[in-house]
């Protein structure tokens, strides 16, 4: 079965309602970056970035997949597929992807702020309780934090991700601008005959790579398309 891994990135989400911009001098959600989504920030005011977190969750929860997550799921029928997304969101979860590879960590998830990658102290919180006190403290004593790779830290699943583009048989990246890195150079570890398919409505900074398609669309419409191709063809 021909392997196919899906890089996605915010636009994914847009067509389900999520906002797109998340930039280190801008706003998120309209609350500062600088202040919510980084390293600095929690280390600042941890009672801040835990109220934020929650009110994303709350507010997130009930957002459903779009037809360009279903159609990236659908593709299981009939490929190898793993998604690597740059996105917080549980979409590509809630639309039935088996195997899906958060670059940026995960909003419905907790863990410790010492060692934030230790499984002991990964909890995903019940859809009933997404609100975390503040103060409270996960297995090792310390805080709990959100399970977010925030700015100013390592991803640590950016080599998991390289090994499975040096798999791909077909990559297709959906939404991103491919210009926040290591993610933007996930793309030059796929093979060199590899068809690389490129979904997103603007112009895109990818350099001079011969063998990818851009289609200047939204998710959906983008998937749409290339689903027929690869499925139908």
């Amino acid at each position: 079965m021909k392997k196919i891994v899906v890089l996605t990135g915010a636009g994914m989400s847009v067509e389900s309602g999520l906002r797109t911009f998340r930039d280190a001098d801008g706003l998120w959600e309209e609350y500062p970056v600088k202040q919510v989504a980084t390293h600095d920030g929690w280390l600042r005011d941890p009672a801040l970035v835990t109220k934020f977190y929650n009110m994303l969750r709350v507010k997130y929860q009930n957002t459903q997949p779009n037809e360009g997550h279903r159609l990236v799921a659908q593709l299981e029928r009939f490929y190898d597929v793993t998604v690597v997304t740059q996105n917080v969101d549980n979409l590509h979860e809630k639309a039935g992807s088996s195997k899906v590879i958060h670059l940026h960590g995960e909003l419905m998830k907790v863990c410790s702020s010492i060692d934030p990658y230790d499984p002991r102290y990964i909890e995903t919180l019940d859809p009933d309780h997404l609100e975390v006190e503040v103060g409270a403290k996960a297995g090792d004593g310390s805080l709990l934090r959100p399970h977010i790779v925030f700015f100013q830290e390592a991803v640590p699943m950016i080599e998991v991700a390289a090994n499975e583009c040096m798999k791909a048989d077909i990559l297709i990246i959906i939404g991103t601008s491919l210009v926040v890195y290591p993610a933007a150079g996930l793309l030059h570890y796929a093979p060199a005959t590899t068809p690389i398919y490129l979904i997103d409505p603007g112009d895109v900074a990818v350099g001079n790579v011969p063998r990818l398609e851009h289609l200047k669309m939204g998710a959906s419409a983008g998937m749409r398309i290339l689903y027929d191709k690869l499925v139908k063809k």
